[in-house]
């Protein structure tokens, strides 16, 4: 592409991923002074006075601001799909909790992920997640924010009851029918994972999809960072490169997904592993984008 991918993009990247041992106000001051971002995504900040000191960074910014609540259960391991139901109300009210912090750092809404499941009870934990979700829809639609459902590997790491394509599409049309603030977020890194290609999950998908991410992957057993680790770009029996970037990014472009007047969000994904150096991990990982995007066909 000639053009910026800033034009059709908000490029964003994820705090708490692109900077593990940082805080998080020196992670987001950090991303907050690279004019390559155009977005961030940020999570729960349980001391005051920190989240306080986030607000302020984040106003100067003018980032577009998103929030994740992934971590607040995988951490403790909550389940929103939980077929005990004092498991799937203690998950909601995290979440319910999520939303208003979220609304706080001015946020335009949450992303979250499913729970684990049995294929035994694969239907009644469907039941359990339409229950959380539209519980979190209709809050966050008190004020005007929007609820996103985070699509993962459902037998490789997280084990997510959503999960594979085809199943996402499901849940999200059940979702739209009465939720017009649901969508779902895709992330290139977890297309390896669910043994699916990027047409396939976009083409499936494409209504659906309100948030995107992109990032790397292992999938070969045995191996280093196997699973759903998001290793840098270029490790050793990964999945994802250059080519494959440009791929999604070309059948995003095919499926109408460049919105010069509305630009999705396009967050970056990538984590350093065990000793290696963050900025250097950035940096690779906007040399990856820069040469996936040059790539794409007018």
């Amino acid at each position: 592409m000639r053009e910026s991918i800033h034009k059709y993009f908000r490029i964003g990247t994820i705090q708490w991923m692109s900077y593990p041992d940082r805080s998080a106000a020196e992670a987001v001051r950090t991303i907050a002074g690279d004019d390559y971002f155009d977005a961030i995504e940020v999570c729960q900040i349980p001391d005051e006075r920190e989240r306080e000191e986030v607000r302020n960074l984040l106003a100067q910014s003018h980032l577009k601001v998103c929030y994740g609540a992934q971590p607040r259960l995988l951490g403790p391991k909550l389940n929103p799909n939980d077929l005990d139901e004092e498991g799937r109300k203690r998950a909601e009210a995290t979440l319910m909790e999520a939303i208003d912090e979220a609304e706080y750092l001015e946020a335009g809404g949450i992303a979250f992920l499913a729970g684990k499941w049995e294929e035994a009870s694969k239907d009644k934990a469907y039941a359990q997640l339409l229950k959380t979700t539209g519980n979190l829809c209709d809050y966050a639609a008190q004020k005007g924010m929007t609820v996103e459902l985070e699509v993962f590997d459902y037998d490789m790491d997280k084990a997510a009851l959503i999960g594979p394509a085809p199943y996402a599409a499901r849940f999200a049309a059940d979702m739209r029918m009465k939720h017009s603030n649901f969508g779902l977020l895709v992330d290139l890194s977890h297309f390896p994972t669910t043994y699916e290609t990027s047409r396939f999950v976009i083409r499936t998908l494409r209504p659906y999809i309100t948030h995107l991410h992109f990032g790397n992957a292992v999938v070969k057993k045995g191996c280093e960072a196997y699973g759903d680790q998001h290793p840098r770009f270029g490790f050793p029996e990964s999945a994802n490169d250059v080519e494959e970037l440009r791929d999604f990014l070309q059948i995003l472009k095919e499926e109408g997904f460049f919105c010069p007047e509305n630009p999705y969000v396009l967050s970056m994904e990538v984590k350093p592993w065990k000793d290696e150096e963050a900025e250097i991990i950035m940096a690779n990982t906007k040399r990856v984008l820069n040469r996936a995007w040059a790539l794409v066909e007018d």
